[in-house]
């Protein structure tokens, strides 16, 4: 059975019925998120009883996720594609990484690995909108709009044609091609089912255009942090798999830090929210990674907030970036991601795009790994996280590669 409390307003503290569609949190306009009941949870299912290792999607977690899969009731809501349980790749032998001791992997949430799970559009953001698309059928909502650089809309359209929804996207129309491709193609191929809305230059924008022309026509509104907590949820999955024991071993701990590339941020989120419920019901203790949020010069809002010692971000200028997941001005969420980076002592990083091209190229060539710009950036990123103390010799490191290049040609072909 689901242990899904309530919902509750991250910031006002705002307690809200879970199963009553809600966007932002009427209070103060800011996000809101799924609380379990993880006393009930510890003494019902006491000594992990809730993990299913044997599971290779992020329904391996069971009752600590928001639907229980184990539960016929629950299960009967999820679309389930093999989502998460990706792979740590040892990445020790990264040229800096090397150099300077550290105990790198990588967090592939890209291309398929065998013997694992494998996010069926190659992105991270296949855990969001699989928590999403079961959380929308159980309530009941057929009709979802989201606006996106790319890879979260693809997403949906995955999850909405998988589970009897209808899902309208809207992108700018410099969204990596492959990307923009296959959306448009579920369009023309679906047409009753999935429409395409060209809306730009950012996410923004795209988001301004939802709120006027669908959300008052009865779509409802799954942008980031808009839905209720559902993304963060799904992304707590990445969290989740950072601590589990690996095979062979029993206890459950956390690497010394985390370099994640931030847009909207709810990654971030996500991860800190797992690790606090492992905390609750006595998996790990207080100690948390040190949070290393990368992001583009071009559009660095958090890396500014950051510097600046402000409490949110303010809307940036948006440039143009190879990383385009990073292409975001400005979030609702931000004030939270800040508290978080503050919190663990980490820092919010921008790289340049000629690191992240550079890292790309040569990345390629040493390892033929198909990393994606933002999961690159995270790797450039490494010389001012070892100059700056924030990563040190002998610790164990994780850098979130958050999808594939594959998705990106033919705008990276030429440093392949």
């Amino acid at each position: 059975m689901s242990y899904v409390r309530c919902v509750r307003g991250i910031a006002s503290g705002v307690e809200y019925s879970a199963d009553v569609p809600m966007n932002l949190d009427p209070v103060d306009g800011r996000p809101v998120e799924m609380v379990l009941d993880l006393e009930r949870l510890a003494g019902e299912k006491p000594d992990a009883a809730w993990y299913r290792p044997q599971r290779r999607d992020l329904w391996r977690f069971g009752a600590l996720m928001a639907l229980d899969a184990d539960d016929p009731v629950d299960a009967a809501h999820l679309v389930p594609l093999g989502e998460g349980a990706t792979p740590l790749l040892d990445y020790s032998t990264h040229p800096v990484a090397a150099k300077a001791g550290l105990a790198l992997q990588l967090k592939d949430e890209g291309k398929a690995h065998p013997g694992h799970g494998a996010n069926p559009t190659q992105s991270f953001k296949d855990r969001g909108m699989a928590m999403v698309a079961a959380q929308a059928r159980r309530l009941g909502l057929t009709r979802l709009a989201v606006p996106t650089q790319g890879n979260a809309g693809d997403s949906l359209v995955r999850y909405a044609l998988e589970g009897g929804l209808s899902v309208v996207v809207a992108m700018p129309d410099d969204t990596p091609m492959p990307i923009l491709g296959g959306v448009a193609a579920a369009a023309k191929r679906y047409p009753d089912r999935v429409m395409l809305e060209l809306v730009g230059p950012t996410i923004r924008e795209a988001g301004a255009f939802l709120k006027e022309r669908y959300i008052p026509n009865g779509w409802f509104s799954v942008a980031t942090f808009q839905e209720p907590g559902w993304r963060i949820e799904g992304k707590k999955s990445l969290g989740l798999e950072l601590a589990e024991p690996v095979p062979g071993e029993t206890r459950w701990s956390l690497p010394d830090a985390v370099i994640y590339p931030t847009g909207g941020g709810t990654g971030v989120l996500g991860m800190w929210k797992a690790w606090d419920e492992l905390e609750a019901i006595g998996m790990i203790g207080a100690r948390r990674p040190r949070m290393l949020c990368v992001q583009s010069a071009r559009t660095a809002p958090l890396v500014r907030a950051f510097d600046d010692g402000a409490g949110d971000t303010t809307v940036v200028e948006a440039g143009q970036t190879l990383a385009v997941g990073l292409n975001v001005p400005g979030g609702v969420g931000h004030f939270r991601v800040l508290d978080i980076i503050r919190a663990s002592g980490g820092a919010a990083i921008a790289v340049d795009e000629a690191e992240i091209e550079t890292e790309l190229a040569a990345g390629w060539r040493r390892t033929r790994d198909w990393i994606s710009p933002e999961g690159a950036a995270c790797l450039a990123a490494l010389p001012q996280l070892l100059d700056r103390g924030l990563v040190r010799r002998g610790e164990r490191v994780v850098a979130v590669n958050t999808g594939s290049s594959e998705k990106y040609l033919p705008t990276l072909r030429h440093l392949l």
